[in-house]
């Protein structure tokens, strides 16, 4: 049996702890990853600092991280697509409410993966490169094509041209950059925002318009070229983004809807401190932007709803990317692995560097540490 070795978060702590780890089977519809990348999301962070109140459900200590790219290691019996020695990407669902398990947490040397989560890479995609998709992926997917969200046409290799547009404010975040990708392969046209100087960089992803998130009339603007047209809704992904995206909706034809992935303040506001001290300081702010959204969005009669961005693993969401989707796309060349790595460190111990280098904040990048 292999030996597993984990980066460990314990409770209370806000550095994770690199020891030994059982190495789990697969389960019938599983398989066991060997990593040789994981990437860093903010999440990843945040729970040592937040994770009482973000997961209560968390059973500590357990092994925290979705993203990542190896070698499948082992393969359940009921598993058809994989065979031992391919090289894949996954994503790792281990803090789920329903999963709650350390083997299914990325940051170790073996995890466990729900096969219809995983998809194979092409030998010509560094691991490195390939860590940077699941969790951005999923999210995005969760948000644009669930039932219970924007419920958009699904990608295809030869979508169907929808006639409808589609806002996602943050096209450089690692969402967005799979948010525009996904919508373009779906047969939408996108409108997104970004600093200006990766406007090329999303227009080279398929985004038809970029716009300035901090011009002083970007709404306007965004109203004003979307003028004759019909939008499928929003991706709120950008910290503070839900307002802007519901102004656009409601002044635009089309689907009164508004998908959120992005906290009304930004984690790396977080800042130092215990639970409470850091809850008392950011309470203010969180509670004005909510209220303020909830009102906009409940008198202008627009359905707004937090994504969480693994619940797709219970839907036929995850399948439709993770299997018939994403494979050949990659394959092909039709899907970028987006937004482009940076690789600061390997090993299990390098985690934590990470965690240090994302919390200052990152634009059209990823954190990923190899191992």
């Amino acid at each position: 049996m292999p030996t597993n070795t984990a980066a460990w978060f314990v409770a209370k702590q806000d550095k994770l702890e690199v020891k030994p780890a059982p190495y789990t089977a697969p389960g019938a519809a599983e398989i066991v990853v060997r990593n040789h990348a994981v990437a860093i999301n903010p999440v990843d962070w945040a729970i040592p600092i937040l994770g009482d109140v973000m997961f209560p459900w968390i059973k500590c200590p357990t092994v925290l991280g979705a993203d990542l790219a190896g070698e499948v290691a082992e393969v359940g019996k009921d598993v058809t697509r994989f065979n031992v020695g391919d090289r894949v990407v996954g994503h790792a669902v281990g803090l789920n409410k329903n999963r709650n398990n350390a083997a299914e947490g990325a940051f170790q040397i073996y995890s466990v993966v729900s096969a219809h989560m995983a998809s194979p890479i092409p030998d010509v995609l560094p691991y490195e490169s390939a860590a940077v998709l699941p969790l951005g992926l999923s999210t995005a997917a969760c948000g644009l094509f669930q039932k219970d969200f924007l419920a958009l046409q699904h990608p295809s290799a030869n979508p169907r041209p929808t006639g409808k547009s589609l806002l996602i404010w943050g096209g450089a975040t690692s969402v967005g950059v799979n948010a525009i990708q996904l919508a373009v392969a779906a047969g939408y046209e996108v409108f997104t925002t970004s600093s200006p100087h990766n406007f090329d960089y999303l227009r080279s992803l398929g985004a038809s318009e970029v716009f300035d998130y901090h011009g002083q009339t970007v709404v306007n603007d965004i109203i004003a070229s979307l003028k004759g047209k019909t939008i499928a809704g929003a991706l709120a992904i950008a910290t503070g983004s839900t307002g802007p995206c519901l102004d656009v909706v409601y002044a635009s034809q089309g689907d009164k809807f508004v998908a959120i992935a992005g906290a009304p303040v930004a984690l790396s506001e977080l800042g130092s401190g215990g639970t409470l001290q850091i809850l008392l300081r950011m309470a203010p702010k969180m509670l004005g932007s909510n209220i303020s959204s909830g009102l906009k969005s409940f008198t202008r009669g627009i359905r707004t709803k937090f994504i969480f961005g693994s619940s797709l693993v219970d839907n036929e969401v995850g399948p439709a990317i993770y299997v018939d989707f994403l494979p050949r796309a990659l394959a092909e060349g039709r899907y970028i692995a987006a937004p482009p790595a940076l690789v600061v460190g390997k090993g299990l111990e390098a985690i934590q560097t990470g965690f240090e280098v994302q919390q200052k904040g990152m634009s059209a990048q990823k954190v990923v540490v190899s191992l």
